[in-house]
């Protein structure tokens, strides 16, 4: 008997050395992604952060201003798959004002600008060149800008109200929405004719549009009573996910709600009162956002899986007040944020994180 078990064990050892070294440690020994520090050139702080939009592992550009002596100060960094740089080449640079939303239209990347009070589009070309499309009016606020091939929408409000300006590639004309709509809070588009806004209705309420190539009209959305959105994220597979929040007894929690193509279904994720603007789409196929972190040194961002949410952090940083990644985007199969990050006895200064990659 001893010796039957002696010959056992021997067998179940050579097994054991004939399996591949790889399939033996992949459960135990696989190295889980972390966040790690990019550098960002410094600006001149106090600094905001407006956007954050890559097309790829090699692409991306960072939006926001200087708060100078004078005024603010437009701000652009651009992302070359290695480091991050600032440019100073776009019309208007040293002028005040600042940067908004960036989109990709085909080879071009586009950027809402507010030049010293007045609007335009920048536009940098593939071989590097930039140009400017004004706006028709300037407007007292310009709340959200948009873009694909084929159409632009700048949203805002004059001194007769609400403003929907439409750019079809050679002119400008004034868009209706409907009759309860005060005031249109954002937009994004997937294409020249399915384009989404939120807005806020004259009887205090919110409410989803959408603009199918003729007219702007109420989505029909059912959203979560005593509630208001934040962001809409468009993908090309046609799938919607909107992000707000939702207030009972005047306190606020995150509500997601995603659309199929046909039906829509809301979730409550347990992110708190988290803005939900800079959600995006990760590589994983989850959705990705920066939340309120309960470390003053480090960032969190959450990872919402269908039912399931995860929180990571970012890198420590030494004396370090506060974290705040303002913008996500997805560069190849890594992740990119851009923020500020305020250290003891200084003001907030640019910082940027990676996952992945």
């Amino acid at each position: 008997m001893n010796g039957l078990r002696a010959v056992v064990a021997c067998l179940v050892l050579a097994c054991a050395a004939v399996v591949s070294p790889t399939a033996v440690a992949s459960p135990a020994t696989a190295v889980k992604p972390s966040w790690s520090a990019v550098p960002v050139p410094a600006a001149t702080p106090p600094v905001t952060v407006k956007d954050l939009a890559a097309r790829g592992p090699g692409e991306a550009w960072a939006t926001g201003y200087e708060h100078a002596a004078d005024g603010l100060r437009p701000m652009l960094y651009r992302w070359d798959g290695k480091a991050w740089s600032r440019d100073t080449a776009f019309p208007g640079a040293g002028e005040l004002g600042w940067l908004g939303k960036v989109q990709f239209v085909g080879k071009e990347v586009w950027i809402f600008h507010n030049r010293a009070g007045a609007g335009e589009i920048l536009r940098r070309s593939a071989a590097g060149e930039w140009s400017a499309v004004p706006l028709p009016q300037t407007l007292w606020t310009y709340q959200d800008f948009t873009a694909v091939p084929g159409g632009a929408w700048v949203v805002g409000e004059d001194e007769t109200g609400l403003k929907v300006l439409h750019y079809d590639g050679s002119g400008w004309t004034t868009q209706s929405t409907p009759d309860d709509v005060l005031y249109v809070m954002g937009i994004n588009a997937r294409t020249a004719t399915d384009v989404w806004a939120w807005a806020d209705k004259r009887d205090g309420g919110s409410a989803v549009l959408r603009w199918d190539g003729t007219a702007w009209r109420d989505a029909n959305v059912s959203l979560p009573p005593n509630s208001n959105v934040h962001t809409i994220l468009l993908e090309p597979s046609g799938r919607a996910t909107i992000g707000g929040s939702q207030y009972t007894d005047g306190v606020a929690r995150t509500y997601l709600m995603t659309f199929n193509g046909q039906t829509w279904r809301t979730s409550y994720p347990p992110l708190g009162d988290t803005y939900t603007e800079a959600m995006v789409r990760g590589p994983d196929g989850a959705l990705w956002l920066p939340v309120i972190s309960d470390r003053a040194f480090q960032s969190k961002y959450a990872r919402v899986d269908g039912s399931r949410t995860t929180f990571s952090y970012g890198p420590k940083r030494t004396n370090a007040i506060d974290v705040k990644p303002r913008a996500l985007a997805r560069v190849g199969s890594a992740l990119l944020s851009f923020g500020t990050v305020e250290i003891y006895g200084t003001k907030p200064n640019l910082m940027s994180e990676r996952l992945g990659g």
